[in-house]
């Protein structure tokens, strides 16, 4: 980023005048760097995601299940990227993490590229899953992830897959599925999706895995709460969100 502000016109300036990262700069100037953006979707404003947290360095939207966060072949110009092109026309769509079309709950999104590399290292996720079945009150599950070989989508538990360690803990369970809250140590494709399948629990609604849509009509997955550190300062900040009904009605009012 430095290496571009450095060869753009008025990349970096000192009270309005282009300085070198190397001038000193002394206490009360104004340091400004002059940040392009490119590569910008179509903005749609019709899906109206609701927005959880917001400073000047990110947004946190709260997806509900069915909306996809990139475009895609499939989705065109209903994603959440087309959504934040509508609020941000002249910024580029970083989504730090990456939520599957049918889970909900929070997605941060950078508004720049400084941001977004601070943040990759920096975010903690806590989901929520409806498995089937009664599980363990604790657990971890340590099963490399591997592509399935007839497909570009499908992944599985495989010995040459990836390390993949998921942590969770039953949170309240009835005579048919256990709600979990779940801590991810590494971060692959479908990774809880297939974890919990693995060991006989697949998500309730994730067909793709081995669960039913009996009582709902997607994967029953949540991602719940989201902690950082605030690019600039340093802040630890958390931003939550609530369980949907879908997954609420699951569990018969034992929660």
């Amino acid at each position: 980023m430095l290496t571009k502000l450095k060869r753009q016109a008025l990349g970096i300036t000192c009270n309005g005048k282009t300085v070198r990262s190397i001038d000193t700069v002394y206490k009360g100037d104004i340091i400004v760097l002059k940040i392009e953006d490119s590569s910008f979707l179509e903005p749609n404003p019709v899906l109206n995601v609701p927005i959880a947290f917001e400073n000047d360095n990110l947004v946190i939207f709260d997806k509900s299940g069915g909306i996809p966060v990139h475009p895609s072949i499939k989705h065109q110009g209903d994603t959440l990227g087309n959504f934040f092109s509508a609020l941000y026309p002249k910024m580029t769509f970083r989504p730090v993490n990456r939520l599957d079309k049918d889970t909900s709950g929070l997605v941060v999104v950078a508004k720049n590229a400084f941001s977004a590399n601070l943040l990759q290292s920096s975010c903690e996720k806590t989901y929520f899953a409806a498995v089937h079945g009664v599980t363990d009150e604790y657990g971890t599950i340590n099963a490399p992830i591997a592509r399935e070989r007839e497909s570009i989508i499908v992944r599985c538990v495989r010995e040459d897959g990836q390390h993949s360690i998921t942590h969770y803990r039953r949170i309240a369970h009835n005579e048919k599925y256990s709600l979990l809250e779940i801590r991810l140590e590494t971060g692959r494709t479908h990774q809880i999706r297939v974890h919990f399948s693995h060991i006989g629990h697949p998500l309730a609604g994730d067909d793709l895995y081995g669960g039913t849509r009996e009582d709902i009509s997607r994967q029953a997955l949540h991602c719940g709460v989201m902690t950082f550190a605030e690019p600039l300062t340093d802040k630890i900040i958390t931003v939550k969100s609530g369980l949907p009904d879908d997954i609420k009605n699951l569990m018969n009012g034992e929660l």
